[in-house]
C-alpha cells in the first residue's frame, strides 16, 4: 500500500507519519516543502518508507513531477494548509491562495495522474464559527467563519465537495478541534505556556470582560494527535466518499483551567493576566466544540486518555526546551 501525505512533516501530519510507520507496513510519499523536516527525522523509518518529493502546492503539479510519484497510490491525506488566525489577519491573500488554490492543485493531480482508492480532505471546526454554550457542532450545520483563515478552509473544504461531485473523486472530509501533543508549533497554548512558566511570567489569558470584572474565558475541546492520526487511518478505511466526519476531543476545558493543569504537572504556581477578548483578538471566537458522535458510533473511540497524554507533551517539552524558542527573539 502507498500513501501521499501533504504537509507530513507538519505538526498532526508528522504524527499521522508515525502512525502509519508503527500501524502499517505502507510506504509514504511526503509532498510539500519539506520546512519542518525535523519532525520526520524523529521518527523511527528504520526501513525507509518515506520519500520526499519537493513541490510548491500553490504551484500546478506539472508532468515531470507526477512521474517523481508513485503511480499505484491507494491514499491520499491532504493536510498542507496555512493555519494561524493571527497570521491569516495580518495577510488574508496568502491564505486564501495557499488552501484553497492548493487544494485545486493537488486535486488536478489526482484526477489526471492518479486513482486512489480514498482521500482525505483534512478541515477544521473552525469553520463552524464560535460554538454556542453547551452545543457541539454537528456536521450538517452551517459555516459561519470568523477569519480569513476558517473562510479559507470553508474554501477549501467546499474545493473537495465539488470535485468529489463533479469529477467522482473518493473524498472523505473531516474536521478536527484543537490538536495538541509533542512536536506541536511552539506559537500554540501549550509550549507558550510552559514557556511563560518556565520564565515566570504570567500567562495571557483573553477573557469576555465587563471592566476589571472577569465574565468568562474561552473554552476548547481538546484531542490529542496521537488520537487524531488514529482517527485518520480508521477514516481512511471506513469513511464513506463525499461524507462528513468530526474528529471531537475527548474533554473540553476553560482556557484558565487548561493552563492550570499544565502549571500542576510543571509544579510551578501560575501567573496570569486577563485581556479583554473581543478588543483584543477580532476574528478569534471564544469557544469550539463538534459533536463526535457520528465516527463514535461507527466504532472509532480515543485511544490515548487525555491526562496521560497532556502529561507526555509537556514531559516532550521539558525535554525539548529548544523547540520551546525555535524562531523566538530573545534578549
Amino acid at each position: 500500500m502507498n500513501v501521499l501525505i501533504t504537509g507530513g512533516d507538519g505538526f498532526i501530519g508528522s504524527h499521522i507519519v508515525e502512525h502509519i510507520l508503527n500501524k502499517t507496513d505502507w510506504n509514504i510519499s511526503l509532498l510539500g516543502t519539506n520546512n519542518n523536516k525535523w519532525r520526520i527525522k524523529e521518527l523511527n523509518d528504520k526501513d525507509n518508507r518515506i520519500q520526499f518529493a519537493y513541490q510548491d502546492l500553490c504551484k500546478t503539479i506539472n508532468p515531470w513531477k507526477a512521474r517523481l510519484l508513485p503511480k499505484d497510490i491507494d491514499y491520499v491525506l491532504h493536510l498542507a494548509s496555512k493555519t494561524l488566525v493571527d497570521d491569516s489577519i495580518k495577510d488574508p491573500k496568502s491564505f486564501i491562495y495557499t488552501n484553497i488554490m492548493g487544494t485545486v492543485n493537488l486535486f488536478e493531480y489526482i484526477r489526471r495522474y492518479i486513482s486512489p482508492k480514498a482521500i482525505i480532505n483534512y478541515g477544521t471546526d473552525e469553520v463552524y464559527g464560535p460554538a454556542p454554550n453547551k452545543y457541539n457542532f454537528k456536521e450538517d450545520d452551517r459555516w459561519r467563519p470568523s477569519s480569513p483563515y476558517s473562510a479559507s478552509k470553508c474554501g477549501q473544504m467546499a474545493i473537495g465537495m465539488a470535485y468529489a461531485k463533479t469529477y467522482g473523486l473518493p473524498i472523505i472530509h473531516t474536521y478536527t478541534m484543537n490538536v495538541f501533543g509533542e512536536r506541536q508549533s511552539n506559537d500554540k497554548l501549550i509550549p507558550i505556556a510552559i514557556r511563560k512558566f518556565l520564565e515566570n511570567k504570567p500567562m495571557t489569558i483573553h477573557a469576555k470582560m465587563d471592566g476589571d470584572k472577569i465574565l468568562e474565558v474561552g473554552s476548547r475541546h481538546w484531542l490529542y494527535a496521537k488520537s487524531a492520526a488514529d482517527a485518520t487511518i480508521f477514516l481512511l478505511k471506513n469513511g464513506k466518499e463525499n461524507e462528513h466526519y468530526n474528529i471531537a476531543g475527548d474533554v473540553e476545558l476553560p482556557n484558565i483551567s487548561m493552563t492550570d493543569l499544565i502549571a500542576s504537572f510543571m509544579n510551578i504556581e501560575p501567573k496570569y493576566e486577563y485581556i479583554d477578548f473581543h478588543k483584543t483578538r477580532p476574528g478569534h471566537d471564544r469557544r469550539y466544540s463538534l459533536d463526535g458522535n457520528k465516527i463514535n458510533n461507527m466504532g472509532w473511540k480515543s485511544p490515548f486518555p487525555f491526562i496521560e497524554s497532556m502529561e507526555k507533551t509537556i514531559k516532550w517539552y521539558l525535554n525539548n526546551k529548544e523547540r520551546l524558542y525555535e524562531g523566538i527573539h530573545t534578549v
